[in-house]
């Protein structure tokens, strides 16, 4: 770890895209392929990963605290190569019983359950950040009822893992319309959709500005709210992420950062942000010198 960085990791929140991104990396794959290394030349290696992904989505929230996952290919009609990948990373009963507890205390009803594995909105991400395989994870699962500020608080619970070397993430999407996607496919170089860069614009600005109260409130005050998430799962993500790079003072984080940003298909964007004191050297070490 640099000695002058604040000793907490940022927490993150990525867009995973769709699976294909596993094996057709594009821009947003050698982003996250870069960030692993980054993260550990920075911070060194997490010991942890804790994750939520829109994937592993449950009427009341579960965190799984199997001691091994497996693979889970939660998806159809994909290339033969994806269905041969195996990305199967330990989990930690510990640090699943600790994150039950922290969000409990927090009065955030959570269950551990022994289950485990690992959806695709988990595995494609790590599989680039952390090819060997060898720092341990802990999916937390999706609620996809719960509201923005729900999920804020339920990363605030958690924001004292940053301190202990455990890296929270939350893997969504940027933005996320299906029934556009396959309603009416374009080539994934197509051009950026103006509704798709117009709701990206906005979500820089209010988040590089703090604004957390527009962001909350993002349905009514972003444009192309609901062309551009129909549905919140993809995007509940961003706030839990969020709300983990707090600090005790703060409700909602005073630092974000857009660490990359890219589109594929035209409409499916592929940012990634970092929160909390830390995101700002992080996208200094990953731009170019």
């Amino acid at each position: 770890m640099t000695s002058h960085l604040d000793s907490r990791l940022p927490t993150l929140f990525l867009s995973h895209g769709s699976p294909m991104i596993a094996i057709e990396p594009g821009e947003a794959g050698l982003f996250m392929q870069k960030l692993g290394p980054t993260l550990d030349r920075l911070w060194g290696r997490p010991k942890a990963v804790v994750i939520m992904s829109p994937h592993t989505a449950t009427r009341s929230t579960y965190v799984l605290g199997a001691a091994q996952h497996g693979t889970i290919h939660d998806f159809g009609g994909f290339p033969a190569p994806l269905y041969e990948i195996q990305y199967e990373a330990k989990g930690d009963a510990a640090l699943a019983q600790t994150v039950t507890r922290l969000l409990t205390d927090a009065r955030l009803p959570a269950q551990l359950t022994p289950q485990g594995g690992l959806d695709h909105g988990t595995w494609t991400v790590l599989m680039h950040m952390y090819p060997q395989v060898d720092v341990p994870v802990v999916p937390v699962s999706l609620t996809p009822h719960m509201r923005p500020a729900d999920k804020l608080a339920m990363g605030r619970a958690l924001r004292s893992l940053a301190h202990q070397g455990v890296l929270v993430i939350g893997s969504g999407s940027l933005t996320h319309n299906l029934q556009r996607f396959f309603g009416r496919p374009v080539p994934v170089d197509a051009p950026e959709e103006s509704d798709c860069a117009a709701f990206r614009a906005w979500v820089m600005q209010h988040s590089t500005s703090a604004d957390w109260p527009a962001l909350l409130d993002y349905r009514s005050k972003a444009p192309y709210a609901r062309e551009m998430h129909p549905t919140d799962e993809h995007w509940l993500p961003f706030y839990f992420a969020a709300g983990a790079a707090t600090s005790d003072e703060e409700q909602a984080p005073a630092q974000a950062v857009r660490l990359h940003g890219s589109i594929t298909h035209g409409h499916l964007a592929m940012d990634a942000y970092g929160f909390g004191p830390g995101a700002a050297a992080l996208l200094e070490a990953l731009s170019p010198a």
